[in-house]
């Protein structure tokens, strides 16, 4: 294991919501005339994706079959999808039960274009400073897609609970043999809210998520990218 899945008290717990009739105007606007009084904290951005599964994708079945234990692990950064960045960072989101965790690990800096090779991604994970274990883990991983969104960010005024609102979603075929960010599943209907919170106030969170109008869903976008582009 990459983290210890003792430290529970470091867990916070995730609501998903799917939206698929309204736009995400009135979206934001619902979120800002919810009585827990919702800020808008930081400036809207764009996040890639690239998610890593094993060889026979069991980080995929376990989310699909809603394991307990569940883990997601993903090369993320921000901004331009293609092009140079500086600060990737490869993130393992695990999952126990409805709570989950995250361990981030900056890498060095990649350029991401069409064709991209798969050895690519190793090579960056082998010569940036993270731990071993890390390292290790990842060799025996393969690239599976990326997903790109755009997402806006609101937050309590005690800054306890955090909402994001994700639109424009896009899914793209990555694996070890072709990885090409030409071709996508364009998703630009559904948008997906998720209510962020520190699990010790899990019992207030049934008062915010009963004021948000929208159907609660088990929606992964891993999930959702899979199916879109292999199904």
């Amino acid at each position: 294991m990459v983290m210890d899945t003792e430290t529970i008290k470091d867990y916070r717990c995730e609501r998903k919501f799917l939206v698929d009739q309204m736009d995400v105007y009135q979206v934001m606007m619902t979120v800002k005339l919810h009585p827990a009084i919702f800020i808008q904290r930081y400036p809207p951005r764009y996040i890639n994706n690239i998610y890593f599964d094993t060889k026979d994708m069991s980080y995929y079945h376990d989310n699909v079959t809603g394991a307990k234990e569940r883990r997601k692990i993903r090369l993320r950064w921000y901004g331009d999808m293609k092009g140079s960045n500086a600060g990737p960072v490869l993130e393992f989101k695990i999952k126990d039960g409805f709570v989950g965790t995250k361990e981030h690990h900056r890498l060095r800096e990649m350029v991401f274009k069409d064709g991209l090779p798969s050895d690519y991604f190793n090579e960056t994970i082998e010569r940036s400073d993270i731990p071993q274990d890390v390292k290790y883990l990842i060799r025996d991983l393969d690239p599976v897609i990326a997903n790109r969104y755009h997402r806006f960010y609101f937050e309590t005024v005690d800054g306890r609970f955090r909402i994001t609102v994700d639109e424009e979603m896009s899914y793209y075929n990555i694996s070890r043999f072709s990885n090409n960010f030409r071709y996508s599943f364009d998703d630009n209907r559904n948008i997906i809210i998720e209510l962020k919170y520190d699990k010790e106030i899990d019992h207030i969170a049934s008062r915010i998520s009963q004021s948000l109008p929208f159907s609660v869903t088990k929606n992964s976008k891993y999930v959702q990218g899979v199916e879109s582009v292999y199904l």
